[in-house]
């Protein structure tokens, strides 16, 4: 069972890598922030559109890097759509526990079919040093939001 489950979540870490969704430069943009991995070289610009009553209308990303950094922004950019600010960036930190534990307590409730979505990026943490792949998307959507432009994994 076990291997069944690893295999469906490299299969969708493979398919949001080699098809990523929302790759496209957003026009309209209210909120941007670009993000580096130095270590690896991932780079990636993050797009945001607020809707009139502050939540994410849209997000999109261009980008290059390993599969893991291009699926985590792709699945980054499905699931924060809807979301207030503050949701965005409390679903942010709970993937960052996710990809460094591969648990994530407290995920019930409002994150629960979210944190679903996103449990394949929970594989992660067992290679410490591909956790800042995972998460460099989650950095630049947090530097976004707050209005910073740049963001890094390190």
């Amino acid at each position: 069972m076990f291997d069944d489950l690893r295999d469906l979540y490299q299969e969708v870490i493979l398919d949001h890598g080699r098809r990523p969704r929302n790759f496209r430069r957003l026009e309209d943009a209210d909120r941007a922030a670009r993000g580096d991995n130095p270590l690896c070289g991932d780079r990636l610009e993050l797009w945001l559109k607020l809707a009139p009553d502050g939540r994410i209308a849209d997000a999109a990303f261009l980008g290059r890097g390993c599969a893991i950094s291009m699926a985590s922004a792709s699945l980054l950019t499905e699931t924060v759509k809807g979301k207030t600010p503050e949701q965005a960036k409390a679903l942010g930190e709970k993937v960052r526990t996710l990809a460094m534990t591969g648990a994530c307590p407290e995920c019930d409730g409002a994150l629960a079919e979210d944190m679903e979505r996103l449990a394949p990026l929970s594989g992660v943490h067992e290679f410490p040093s591909r956790v800042k792949c995972a998460t460099l998307a989650w950095h630049t959507l947090k530097a976004a939001l707050e209005g910073s432009k740049e963001a890094t994994s390190e």
